[in-house]
Parts: C-alpha cells; structure tokens; sequence
C-alpha cells in the first residue's frame, strides 16, 4: 500500500510539472512567433506566471494536506486569501526588467516608437480583477484535483482492504472441513479395524492423503488438477463410512485428467454441504458429483437428494455459505465464472464453471 501510494504521488508530481511546463514555454513560443525574441516581455511573463505556481503549490502541498483535509476550514480559507492577496498585489505592481542597451537611445533618436517598448497597461482595478480570477481558478482546480487523488487513494486503499478480507475468508473455507468429519472418520477406522482390517487400511491412506493435502497443498494458490481429483475421491471415500449403504455416492470424472492447474479445495465446500443437507435416515438419499473438463473451462455438477426434514438447513446453505462461495469465486475469478443453483422440491442441485 504504502509504495502504491508513492508512484500515485509521483504521478500526481509529473502531471503538475508537465502542465506547468506547458504554461513556462508559452511566453517564450509566443516571442519566437513573432521573430525576434524580446527576453524582457519574457522574463515579465514568467515572473507574472511564477506567482500563480507559487499559490498552486503552497494550496496543494502545504494548505490543502493540512488544513483543509484536517478541516480547519477557517484557518484555510484565512491562509488562501492572504495568500491570493499578496499574489496579486505582487503581480499588479510595475515589474522592474533589466536595461536593455542602446533601447533609450533608439527611442529618442525615433528609431522605434516608446509605445511599441513597453507592454500596455492594464488599469489597476482591471488588472487586480483580472489576476484575482486566475488566482480563484487555480486554487479551486488545484484543490480538487488534490480532493479526487486523495479519494482515488482512499478508494484503492479500501478496495485492497476488502481484498484482503475476502482473502481470509477463503483461507477460512479452505480449512472449512468440520473437526467432526474427523473424529467420526477416526471413529469408523477404529470400528473397521476389527471387522475389515484391509478396508480400515484403506481408510487409514485415504485420511493420510486428506490430511497431507490439507496442511500443504492447500496452502498453495494452485495446484494440479490430478491432486484435487484425488482429494474428492478420499474425501468421498472417508464421507460414505459415516454413511449407510442408504446413501447412493455417484462420482463421474474423465479418465484423462489434463495438466491443469486450479485453487485447492475449490469443489469441496459444494461438496461438503451435499452431503450435510443431503442425507437423512432412514430415508433413501443419494450424492451425485461430475466434474467436466472442456478445452477453456471446468464444469462441476453436484446434486444431492433434498428431504422435507432437513428443508429448514437450506436456509442457511443458500444464506452464509452461498454467500461465502460467491465472495470466493469473486475473489478467485472476478466475473469469469458462472454459477447456476437450482433448488427444487426433492433435489438440489449445484453447477459451477470456471476458466482453465
């Protein structure tokens, strides 16, 4: 944040030199027209042009950060006009301008006219007038240009703040796998050790790959498409030994698994929550999950069966949890994503797409 805040300054610094140069090369450009290049009408206009720089630049840098911002707005506008005041008095005065050799003698020898040596005079009041204007101009454009960079700054700032939240929250749910799918996980192993020593073995690699996966490879930002697919297929695995043999699982994935790169844990939340509000006792229920894979895109289906007694919980999966999804995605793909949800009457069903 902080070194955004510098080149912001610095591009703030390059935009009022550019101008300014600009305004500096005017007079000289205007003499060089012209033919030959008069320096004391030159030098005049620059002494004149300088006073407006210096209130533009004591408003934007000294005034505006320290007075306005911190909304002192007596002292503010007190110090503006004193300042605007002694500016235009500066500029109104007759400037004194080096001799110019041989000009007085030209003159009076009637080699060029005395009207044609000096600028016209503006009266007093008309010039005041005149430099007041310029004067008010500059400040208010000087000050709201100052005003829109330091929202644009502020603006990023809580953007970037945002960001950072939303970043949290979806290290949360990468970590979002309930510390009870573990202990009843480590429950069931215990149970399939005296009765299925081979299947408890299974169980026990397919625990160890969960786990390895979710104290390393979801730390990453992404990560191979092939090790997620192992992920889901232990995952499921471990999720159907809590389960009765009422619960059909249905797992469709290609046999040819590109080498592709995706955020961990992506699927699993969806997938997680199919299996909370899909399965009730002692009623017939049923996990579907597809995962298609297209030449840009990765699409994931995930359906699961919807009971009258667990109706209420899609409550709150269509409220917090949806809405953390959505956060995530946004974070990970901005708009490029779609996301369907169709929530029927015995089924609800899920399906994501996203860019590879």
């Amino acid at each position: 944040m902080k070194g955004l805040s510098l080149n912001s300054r610095k591009i703030e610094f390059l935009i009022y030199f550019l101008i300014w140069a600009f305004v500096f090369s005017v007079p000289y450009f205007s003499e060089r027209s012209s033919g030959d290049i008069n320096w004391n009408e030159v030098i005049r206009n620059w002494l004149h042009v300088f006073g407006f720089l210096v209130i533009f630049l004591v408003n934007v840098y000294v005034l505006v950060p320290r007075l306005l911002l911190k909304k002192k707005y007596r002292y503010y506008f007190v110090s503006i006009s004193v300042l605007i005041l002694v500016i235009v008095a500066i500029n109104i005065l007759p400037p004194r301008l080096p001799h110019q050799p041989g000009s007085e003698t030209d003159a009076s020898n009637g080699l060029m006219p005395p009207a044609l040596n000096a600028p016209m005079q503006k009266p007093p009041i008309m010039a005041f007038a005149d430099n007041l204007i310029i004067c008010v101009l500059l400040v208010g454009a000087g000050t709201t240009v100052k005003l829109m960079s330091k929202w644009l700054s502020e603006e990023k700032l809580r953007k970037d703040a945002e960001k950072e939240q939303l970043k949290t929250n979806l290290a949360l749910l990468k970590h979002q796998v309930s510390p009870h799918f573990f202990m009843n996980t480590l429950n069931n192993i215990h149970t399939l050790i005296e009765m299925d020593k081979e299947k408890a073995q299974d169980a026990v690699e397919r625990l160890s790959t969960l786990m390895r996966y979710l104290l390393y490879d979801s730390a990453q930002n992404t990560i191979e498409l092939k090790k997620e697919i192992e992920f889901i297929y232990s995952f499921i695995s471990l999720m159907q030994l809590r389960h009765s043999d009422e619960v059909e699982v249905t797992v469709l994935i290609p046999d040819q698994i590109p080498d592709i790169k995706i955020p961990p844990m992506l699927f699993i939340s969806l997938l997680e929550n199919a299996f909370k509000h899909g399965v009730s006792y002692p009623k017939k229920s049923y996990i579907y999950f597809e995962l298609q894979i297209h030449e840009n895109s990765l699409g994931c289906i995930i359906k699961n069966s919807k009971h009258k007694t667990v109706a209420n919980q899609y409550d709150e999966y269509s409220g917090i949890g949806l809405a953390n999804i959505k956060k995530s995605l946004n974070l990970l793909y901005e708009q490029d994503y779609k996301l369907d949800i169709s929530d029927k009457e015995n089924e609800f069903e899920v399906n994501l797409t996203i860019p590879v």
